[in-house]
């Protein structure tokens, strides 16, 4: 007997669904490329998750779609996940801009002072308009869920305020968002003169952020925060209850190995890791979060060697203001493939369900297991072999989210919207 359900999504040239692996846990290894491929397959919706997923002429039959969409020629893959991002700030201003293109010279700490001074001196309407535009931003590209970090408030009444303008934002998109507190960032001017007291004020305040995120994240390096300063604030974050992620960038400090020893769900950026960072990284359950697009022009994380170590490898964008980082996990999956030696089957898990893994959501996202929320994307590629072969960071052509489209751009020749 032929099931009804809400959508029926038919006709993929290639539909990915991850589904031939677990559908809890971080993928490694030889998991990373169980990409569960279908020909011309289809995708069964009913009230927002996915049903079944297989061949179009087995699904035509044993399902029927109050709406059928025709999705002929794309490769369709879950919806991607961005396991690390800094989206809540106030962009320049118009003179900011006109000065950079007349040519003003980038200074990182000039920089980082400004967007500074943007988050304090926003209201809250203006900063959580700011939020959701850069939320929006993903969305259009292909992001289903999203880490989102505040940190650019450097004191607790600006980095409260970026909480709560992620909140606020985050009511006006699809995308899900996971909210991380990044009150132990960069050292701005004010924290430079003092580290171990901004760590410890960082401490006292955690309580007043209860309720409002997800996760504590602190960046270790080198004439920042040091370990033991790291260890403080995420060891109180722990006790409240709250996951943890950490920024390591440089091997002397150790870092790695911290965010291990303590649990964190994931270390993020790795460019400077040890070989003993590497082995204790992949006998444990943190995520290996790398960031393609933030590694131009500079040391790019070993890809290669943590994945044969058998390390849990996740992306993210580091979509930030200080840099022109990307928004598109499209492109950041075709940096993986061109600039780090990942395969396409890798870098489509290491995009998906191990970046959602990575942030404890991936019984509910990261996959197209029957049951899960049904959050897929759309690539108009002959293959999804070709991800590493086309460098596009443009919008992609359908991004579904709970089974329904919100990007479609395919939608004039599909009558099934």
């Amino acid at each position: 007997m032929t099931r009804p359900v809400d959508r029926l999504f038919v006709r993929c040239r290639e539909l990915l669904t991850l589904a031939e692996g677990p559908a809890r846990g971080l993928r490694r290894a030889a998991g990373l490329r169980e990409v569960g491929v279908i020909l011309d397959g289809a995708i069964a919706v009913h009230e927002g998750r996915v049903v079944a997923t297989g061949p179009t002429d087995e699904m035509r039959r044993d399902y029927r779609g109050e709406r059928e969409v025709d999705l002929s020629g794309f490769v369709v893959l879950p919806g991607l996940v961005d396991a690390h991002t800094h989206p809540v700030f106030v962009g320049p201003t118009a003179e900011e801009l006109a000065a950079r293109r007349n040519g003003a010279p980038y200074r990182a700490g000039r920089e980082l002072d400004r967007v500074v001074h943007g988050v304090r001196s926003a209201s809250l309407e203006e900063l959580t308009e700011a939020t959701r535009r850069h939320l929006d931003s993903f969305v259009v590209h292909g992001t289903t869920t999203v880490e989102a970090k505040t940190g650019y408030g450097l004191q607790l009444d600006a980095e409260l305020k970026g909480l709560r303008a992620l909140a606020a934002a985050a009511l006006e998109v699809p995308l899900a968002v996971h909210r991380t507190y990044l009150g132990a960032h960069v050292l701005g001017e004010e924290q430079r003169a003092d580290p171990a007291a901004f760590a410890r004020r960082v401490v006292e305040e955690l309580p007043e952020v209860d309720g409002l995120c997800d996760s504590c994240d602190v960046h270790v390096q080198p004439g920042g925060l040091d370990r033991d300063a790291a260890t403080m604030i995420l060891s109180a974050a722990k006790a409240r209850g709250l996951r943890l992620r950490m920024q390591a960038d440089v091997e002397p400090v150790r870092a790695v190995e911290l965010g291990v020893e303590l649990g964190a769900s994931s270390v993020d950026h790795l460019a400077g890791i040890s070989v003993a960072g590497l082995e204790q990284l992949a006998a444990s359950d943190t995520a290996a979060v790398l960031l393609p697009g933030a590694a131009l022009g500079g040391d790019p994380p070993p890809a290669r060697a943590l994945i044969d170590m058998g390390c849990a490898v996740a992306l993210g964008t580091d979509f930030h203001p200080l840099a022109a980082t990307p928004c598109s996990m499209i492109l950041v999956m075709a940096l993986a493939c061109t600039g780090l030696g990942m395969s396409p089957d890798e870098s489509v898990t290491a995009a998906t369900i191990n970046a959602a893994a990575s942030l404890g959501l991936e019984v509910d996202v990261g996959s197209l297991h029957p049951g899960k929320r049904a959050d897929f994307v759309a690539l108009d590629l002959p293959s999804y072999r070709s991800i590493g072969d086309v460098i596009d960071g443009g919008p992609a052509p359908l991004v579904v989210i709970g089974g329904e489209p919100v990007v479609a751009s395919v939608q004039e020749r599909s009558p099934g919207f």
